[in-house]
């Protein structure tokens, strides 16, 4: 089929698709793959059926297609994604942020208004949550931190991009030494959190793609990062500091007894949207 508007635009993709992903995600994947056209700056021009689309165009539309087939994650494809009215930059070296950390982030934002102090997020990637917290909670001095230098090169970028400020550092939380200079209100972390022996479960796109090291623990102590954190929380986190992380919705009751067995208190574990609990929040003691 020979690809002129952005009517063959929709029909090819489609069609191309189509034994692959299910009706709504093509659609979604349709509009993505709309909005790389450099010819599309409006958002009235997604829906001019008879918009036409170069030669050049239709060849690298064609390429994003063959890559989707391929299993690659549309925002790898593109080098970026939403995130709470952020523009966030990704690569193989981050995660996709994800609803359910854009949750966690709205959370933050919504309970801390008047927020003033250090925020600290802990495995950073992106930046994706560092950057929102700094772009929304104008009194706020954010940190991001993370292990992996090529995750820092791009939060450091998408801080750019979004014109926040935030400081973004390397450090190990299982060797820590520069967060023990913060003296913070608010920690956060979506650490690595997805059990070895779930994997069976997750989509082909995610196991070949996205960082393993970002995602899965071991299933022999699948709370390692979360006791490593809440360790150096002792002495980077201010007495009737906030604590919250994103989790494995089966470990809820493991981690309120963490949380308790460290001397938090107001714990209380959040449902994501689906119903899951993905978030736990706690208070600590003075």
């Amino acid at each position: 089929m020979k690809v002129q508007t952005i009517r063959d635009i929709r029909s090819s993709v489609s069609l191309e698709l189509r034994d692959l992903y299910p009706e709504n995600e093509i659609s979604a994947l349709t509009r993505i793959i709309i909005m790389t056209l450099p010819g599309v700056k409006k958002l009235h021009q997604t829906y001019n059926q008879d918009f036409h689309v170069s030669t050049e165009d239709v060849s690298r539309i064609y390429n994003i297609i063959s890559q989707l087939k391929a299993g690659r994650p549309i925002q790898y494809i593109t080098g970026s994604t939403e995130f709470y009215n952020c523009t966030i930059l990704v690569n193989e070296a981050t995660l996709i942020p994800r609803q359910e950390t854009e949750e966690l982030a709205d959370l933050i934002i919504r309970e801390n208004k008047n927020f003033s102090g250090s925020i600290l997020d802990i495995g950073t990637g992106s930046g994706c949550i560092a950057i929102a917290l700094a772009k929304n909670l104008a009194g706020a001095c954010v940190t991001g931190t993370d292990i992996s230098q090529e995750a820092l090169e791009i939060a450091l970028k998408n801080g750019e991009l979004n014109k926040v400020k935030a400081d973004f550092i390397r450090d190990d939380i299982f060797n820590p030494e520069r967060i023990f200079k913060i003296e913070a209100g608010i920690i956060v972390s979506n650490p690595p959190y997805v059990r070895e022996s779930e994997k069976q479960y997750m989509n082909r796109n995610v196991l070949e793609h996205e960082p393993h090291t970002a995602l899965f623990v071991s299933d022999s102590d699948p709370l390692v990062y979360y006791r490593a954190i809440l360790e150096s929380a002792e002495r980077v986190l201010k007495s009737g500091g906030k604590i919250y992380f994103e989790i494995n919705e089966a470990m809820g009751n493991e981690l309120v007894h963490m949380l308790e067995g460290f001397r938090y208190h107001e714990i209380k574990l959040v449902q994501d949207l689906n119903g899951k609990e993905r978030i736990i929040k706690g208070i600590k003691n003075v």
